[in-house]
């Protein structure tokens, strides 16, 4: 008798236990964020990238840069969509001792671009495009010529596009390669990007 009514016991508890249905489950599990996922208001934070960049600026000879950008999975979009909130910066500068010449040119590139990635494996194209604004100066100092410490500055927006592939080195890194053409009136330009990327 006593096995029976501990037995009876436990039957009720699990009886009055309220039942959870398997779709409430996969909702519950699928509003909980992964551990190792950053959350932003325009989705998951994937990864971080840093590169170094060969720059071609209208009348200009090539020249280095630097930039860094982070990528991010929209909510809702197909996993191969990312967006790349995007930092770029680059300085030029040259000297004619003969003709005590000397004269900078910098620009500093807040912008962000939209990519499609072709494949999810260790090898991914990818095209894009975006948007930057970007905050251009134009620096001489020719005091034998009569122009002592001149500079102009000037803030342009700009539509570019990309396209480039990445090569997965392990799980969490990869290096990349691209190439980027940003139409900004009077300062076009056309960037050779190589870099490294942390995946989250």
């Amino acid at each position: 008798m006593p096995r029976i009514r501990a037995l009876c016991v436990i039957w009720l508890a699990l009886a009055l236990q309220p039942v959870i249905p398997e779709s409430s489950r996969a909702e519950d599990a699928a509003a909980k964020p992964v551990a190792s996922q950053v959350i932003t208001p325009a989705g998951s934070l994937t990864a971080f990238e840093a590169m170094t960049a060969t720059v071609m600026q209208e009348d200009q000879s090539s020249f280095s840069g630097l930039g860094v950008r982070v990528r991010i999975q929209p909510p809702r979009m197909m996993r191969q969509f990312e967006i790349m909130p995007t930092i770029e910066w680059w300085r030029n500068s040259s000297t004619l001792r003969p003709y005590d010449i000397h004269t900078t040119r910098k620009d500093a590139t807040i912008g962000v671009d939209a990519r499609w990635n072709f494949a999810t494996g260790d090898f991914k194209p990818y095209i894009g495009a975006g948007w930057g604004l970007h905050f251009l100066s134009d620096e001489v100092n020719a005091a034998s010529l009569g122009l002592p410490d001149q500079s102009y500055s000037v803030t342009k927006g700009g539509l570019n596009v990309l396209g480039g592939v990445s090569f997965a080195l392990s799980s969490k890194f990869d290096n990349f390669i691209d190439l980027k053409y940003l139409h900004v009136t009077d300062y076009r330009q056309f960037k050779i990007s190589f870099g490294i990327g942390y995946n989250l």
